[in-house]
């Protein structure tokens, strides 16, 4: 399980013009699910993302978690993280999760953002959405459950 995590001043979805997601302060999360990926996977990814201490203290250090900041989370399906472009100009997408075990462990994540006492908005599985973001230093960090960076 690939994500794409970024902080932000604000963040929302829209979906034929109408608004599925929004947030203020907090992270914008663009989650695609491998083929294989387990329930494990959506836990730990949904509590590294819970846990993950990328804003600033009073220092100016990153050493504040979202909850700290009493942020939210905005998490957004893409399976298109999985994509693999070596050796060619179009990326094939065969890593991806099927979309039925893919929404799941989707809502898996989700669920898990909210059972640690944090706000979670999302988009629309499948859908085609406009996310539209406000990035804040900017910070991007690629998490995968599989791998460590």
């Amino acid at each position: 399980m690939r994500s794409v995590v970024q902080r932000v001043s604000g963040a929302k979805v829209l979906v034929e013009g109408q608004v599925s997601g929004e947030i203020a302060k907090g992270l914008l999360v663009l989650l695609g699910v491998e083929e294989g990926d387990t329930d494990k996977d959506a836990l730990y990814m949904a509590d590294k993302i819970s846990k993950l201490r990328i804003f600033e203290d009073g220092n100016g250090k990153m050493n504040l978690s979202l909850k700290d900041v009493e942020g939210a989370a905005l998490l957004v399906s893409q399976f298109t993280l999985l994509g693999d472009a070596r050796g060619q100009n179009r990326p094939g997408f065969t890593k991806a999760a099927a979309p039925d075990e893919a929404d799941r462990l989707y809502q898996i994540v989700c669920a898990r953002i909210a059972e640690n006492d944090l706000p979670v908005e999302t988009g629309v599985f499948q859908a085609h959405m406009e996310v539209s973001l406000i990035n804040d230093g900017p910070v991007t960090i690629l998490l995968d459950s599989r791998k460590n960076f």
